[in-house]
């Protein structure tokens, strides 16, 4: 049996050494068609959306790689307020998108648990469990986790960025800690929400061995979606600044990071997988290719226009002057394209949730 064939047939089944093969198989092709198959057969050739708000900028982290990183001075700040949260939630709703995510800098303490708490109960008593709601704030404390759960949020997606504890600490300044953000994960677990991290791929000082080692630890925490892409520079960053980009660059990175979609869909079977925003920075059909090797989820941004061009964490962030109706009407004929159907007015729970 090849080895395609057995990572297709038995999930979970591979081993380390068998994960870095596939990463690097030699037919990118016949990998992302392997991958592709394995989603048909769990998922089937549907894509679930996720309306995407984007409310705050403001980060309490200052991570080397990002561009809203508290030390970035030129930066625009914004926080919308509630009442325009909810108004975009209101939109996602009605216009047939089952489900939400809510995305902001990370902040802490106690004035930000009660204001997202609040915008969490106002968006549940329209939407109720019927539209489903992904939050994506950070580090919190157990007990604002468990908080924001009851108010209505059903899902947390927290990238623990990568597996390597070294690697992460090149990352990010001293007081940023692996440690931490691997045991969020593990909290989010115990307060009911289905659980969701992602890794970058392309890092700088990355191997074959760490993107294993990645999948790996997405199967060890019992994930229930994975959200990663491609790590493309950001010029205000201390990774980015003098960071080369070439065309070149830029195709190997979007290769690598279909890649990762692939393993990581013929390794674990039936999670949810995100078509990353940032694949189509570096492709304008990034996104269908994510589709294509495997990914079943999208996050079209709703977010009002005016805030956009605030909110990139790296160069080049597609659909930026794009209202909300070109958005979700430009991503419905691309995806009907390659053959898909749009899960609307469905949660689009990962099955791997729903068989635990």
């Amino acid at each position: 049996m090849s080895l395609l064939n057995k990572a297709a047939v038995v999930p979970r089944a591979l081993t380390h050494r068998e994960l870095v093969e596939l990463l690097t198989w030699p037919d990118a092709d016949a990998l992302f068609a392997a991958a592709y198959e394995v989603k048909c057969r769990e998922i089937g050739r549907f894509v679930s959306f996720r309306g995407l708000v984007e409310f705050g900028n403001i980060c309490e982290k200052d991570c080397y790689y990002c561009g809203i990183r508290k030390s970035n001075g030129n930066v625009h700040r914004y926080r919308m307020d509630a009442d325009e949260i909810v108004r975009e939630a209101e939109w996602a709703f009605k216009e047939g998108y089952g489900s939400l995510v809510l995305q902001s800098g990370e902040l802490t303490g106690e004035a930000n648990a009660t204001f997202v708490e609040n915008v969490l109960r106002r968006i549940h008593a329209f939407g109720g469990d019927d539209f489903g709601v992904t939050i994506s704030l950070g580090e919190q404390n157990e007990e604002t986790y468990r908080r924001w759960r009851e108010a209505g949020a059903h899902r947390y997606l927290l990238r623990i960025e990568t597996s390597n504890p070294e690697l992460y600490a090149k990352l990010h300044p001293a007081d940023h800690s692996w440690e931490r953000r691997r045991d969020s994960l593990r909290a989010l677990r115990r307060c009911g929400y289905q659980v969701g991290s992602g890794v970058m791929s392309g890092l700088p000082g990355q191997t074959a061995d760490d993107l294993a080692a990645d999948i790996e630890f997405f199967a060890a925490e019992d994930l229930d979606m994975i959200g990663m892409g491609p790590y493309i520079p950001h010029a205000e960053t201390p990774l980015g600044k003098d960071a080369l980009w070439t065309s070149e660059l830029r195709k190997q990175r979007l290769e690598l990071g279909l890649r990762m979609i692939a393993v990581t869909r013929l390794y674990l079977h039936d999670v949810n997988i995100a078509a990353a925003t940032a694949l189509q920075a570096l492709d304008p059909e990034g996104r269908e290719k994510g589709l294509l090797a495997g990914a079943n989820v999208i996050m079209p941004n709703v977010t009002e226009t005016r805030y956009r061009a605030d909110y990139q964490l790296y160069a080049g962030k597609p659909c930026l002057n794009e209202n909300s109706a070109l958005c979700r009407g430009c991503l419905e004929r691309r995806i009907a394209a390659i053959g898909e159907t749009i899960l609307w007015n469905r949660r689009g729970d990962s099955l791997h949730w729903r068989r635990r």
